[in-house]
C-alpha cells in the first residue's frame, strides 16, 4: 500500500478508536437519560433495570452515529490546510478510502456482524442525507428549540416518547456536547496529517 494511502488508513482506523473510547469514557449517553430524569422527573425511565440498559445501549447507538457523521464530515468536507498550501478539502478519492477503512475499523472495534456493520452504515447515510436536506433550508435556530437533527428525532422517541418536546430539548442539548466532542476529535486528527 502506498505511504500517503496507508496515512490515511491509520488516521480512519485512529479516529474510529478515539471516537468509541471516547464515548464510553465521557459517558455521554448515561449522562444525558440520568440528567433527564432529574431535570423531568421521570424516575421510571430508570425503574427496570433491563429496560434501563437496553434504552442506554440504543441511545449509544444514536450517539455513535452523530458522532461519526459529525467527525467524518470535518475530516472530509472541511477544508484544511497542508503544509504551506491553501486549506482545501479532501480529496473525493481519499474521502471515499477514509470513510471505508473508518466504517471497518468501526465495525473491528464494536465487534459488529456484517448485518449490523451495514445497518450501521444505511443509518450513517440515512443521518448525512436529513443533514443535506436541512442545511439547504437552515434558519437560524432559537435557544430554546431543540435542533433539527435526525439524532434529537430519534432520542426523544427512544428516551421518552409521551413527553416528545422535553425530550427533544434534552437531546438538542446532548447533541451540542456530541458535536463538540466530535470537532475535538476530528481537528485533533487534522492536526496530526499536517505535522
Amino acid at each position: 500500500m502506498p505511504r500517503e494511502k496507508q496515512n490515511v488508513a491509520d488516521a480512519a482506523s485512529e479516529l474510529a478508536r478515539r471516537i468509541t473510547e471516547t464515548l464510553i469514557r465521557e459517558r455521554v449517553v448515561p449522562r444525558f437519560v440520568d440528567s433527564y430524569v432529574v431535570e423531568n422527573g421521570r424516575h421510571a425511565l430508570q425503574v427496570h433495570a433491563s429496560l434501563y440498559r437496553d434504552l442506554l445501549t440504543l441511545l449509544q447507538r444514536e450517539a455513535l452515529l452523530a458522532l461519526s457523521q459529525r467527525a467524518l464530515e470535518i475530516v472530509c468536507k472541511e477544508p484544511h490546510a497542508s503544509g504551506r498550501s491553501k486549506p482545501r478539502p479532501m480529496l473525493r478519492r481519499d474521502a471515499a478510502v477514509f470513510r471505508k477503512k473508518f466504517l471497518t475499523s468501526m465495525t473491528q472495534l464494536q465487534s459488529w456482524t456484517a448485518g449490523d456493520a451495514l445497518d450501521f452504515q444505511r443509518d450513517l447515510h440515512l443521518y448525512e442525507e436529513l443533514l443535506a436536506r436541512a442545511a439547504a433550508k437552515r434558519r437560524i435556530r432559537k435557544p430554546f428549540e431543540a435542533a433539527d437533527h435526525p439524532f434529537v428525532d430519534r432520542c426523544a422517541f427512544l428516551l421518552d416518547s409521551s413527553f416528545m418536546e422535553k425530550a427533544r430539548l434534552a437531546a438538542s442539548k446532548a447533541l451540542a456536547g456530541i458535536e463538540e466532542l466530535a470537532a475535538q476529535m476530528a481537528h485533533q486528527e487534522t492536526q496530526k496529517k499536517t505535522v
